[in-house]
């Protein structure tokens, strides 16, 4: 009669799990994106043009600058844990800063995006470093990334 029991709750803890798993096609929200000396705070969207390949585009704004970032990731769930994926890729940004040279970077990025099923939100949190391509401008190894968008399916 145990094993009965037992075999019956992993069946229905496994149907749970199938129906909590959750996906979604794009994502809007608001973003922010952490360096050492400058905080910039905007708008984030992202699409997913496969369930593991998706793009990403980020318009921050900071005192006298503005961020562009455009980043490709790769998208991959944790087994046992719906909604709960990890990522990682790479793109490129760049700063215009009032009365000062534009600065280009490439920005690596390894991160965790979570998303609830039956709720509308998804939060992420990724590590972007800095690798500063222009002539003016220093790398960060301390920048981050925190998102709070809303699916779209």
């Amino acid at each position: 009669m145990k094993k009965l029991l037992f075999v019956i709750a992993i069946v229905m803890l496994g149907n749970l799990a199938a129906k909590a798993q959750t996906s979604y096609k794009a994502a809007l929200g608001l973003g922010i994106d952490l360096y050492d000396e400058a905080t910039f705070f905007g708008a984030t969207g992202k699409y997913f043009f496969s369930d593991r390949h998706v793009g990403q585009a980020d318009l921050g704004f900071e005192d006298n600058a503005t961020m562009a970032t455009f980043l490709y990731s790769y998208h991959k769930g944790f087994y046992g844990a719906p909604g709960l994926r990890w990522y990682a890729g790479v793109g490129p940004s760049i700063i215009f800063i009032k009365d000062f040279d534009n600065i280009f970077a490439l920005r690596p990025h390894l991160g965790l995006d979570f998303k609830i099923d039956g709720v509308p939100f998804v939060l992420n949190f990724d590590w972007r470093p800095s690798v500063v391509l222009s002539d003016v401008g220093d790398n960060q190894v301390a920048a981050f990334g925190f998102g709070l968008q809303f699916a779209i399916n």
